[in-house]
């Protein structure tokens, strides 16, 4: 018989995990947008969260559509059908990639929503989100200038044999030529874990 856990300690059951994670993605994108200059930033917020103040969109039709994003990840975060989550940066000029920041997704199978809960507090995968959150806006100091106009695109990878959803579309890899790579932190829920990477074009400049 599963054994019960205070509410002070509760364990991670694999819809909880996929809360926390799509919830990291709805706060993650939103940093970068913000960080990399993408909508003004007269456009964002400031909210508390993960012990750090963050800055979110308000934005309605992004935010409309963030929404969705997340809704729609927590339900393939449950399945355990995604794999990956890509935020894509490019020149509205001339369409070239600029930035590809990269959120591999690992899922442990084996967890069932009848399976017991597992050990670990909310506050260890907080910090460790915390974390990787702080990454990302620390990550302006080396990236370079986005001189140009950007617009960004979210790829999502699913397992082969998933029907996509009539909202969304099937799209190449979107890869940068010339690019320099920075691995971030990862975190995870016990459940699912978080590998996170930058990659961005190198400077034509030695």
């Amino acid at each position: 018989m599963a054994k019960q856990l205070g509410r002070d300690q509760q364990g991670i059951t694999l819809r909880g995990s996929a809360e926390i994670v799509a919830e990291f993605f709805s706060y993650g994108i939103n940093s970068i947008l913000y960080q990399r200059g993408i909508y003004p930033p007269e456009t964002f917020t400031r909210v508390q969260k993960y012990g750090l103040t963050l800055l979110v969109t308000t934005d309605p039709e992004l935010k409309n559509y963030l929404n969705n994003v997340v809704e729609q990840m927590k339900e393939w975060l449950y399945k355990c059908i995604v794999q990956r989550l890509v935020v894509v940066i490019s020149s509205i000029e001339n369409s070239e990639v600029l930035e590809r920041w990269q959120f591999d997704i690992e899922c442990d199978k084996t967890a069932k929503e009848e399976s017991a809960p597992r050990e670990k507090s909310q506050k260890a995968i907080q910090d460790e989100i915390r974390s990787v959150i702080r990454q990302i806006t620390a990550t302006v100091t080396f990236l370079p200038l986005l001189e140009t106009a950007c617009a960004f695109d979210l790829l999502i990878y699913t397992d082969k044999d998933l029907a996509v959803p009539e909202k969304w579309e099937e799209s190449g890899p979107q890869f940068i030529a010339n690019s320099e790579e920075v691995r971030l932190r990862s975190f995870t829920t016990t459940i699912h874990k978080v590998n996170s990477t930058v990659a961005y074009k190198k400077d034509s400049f030695p």
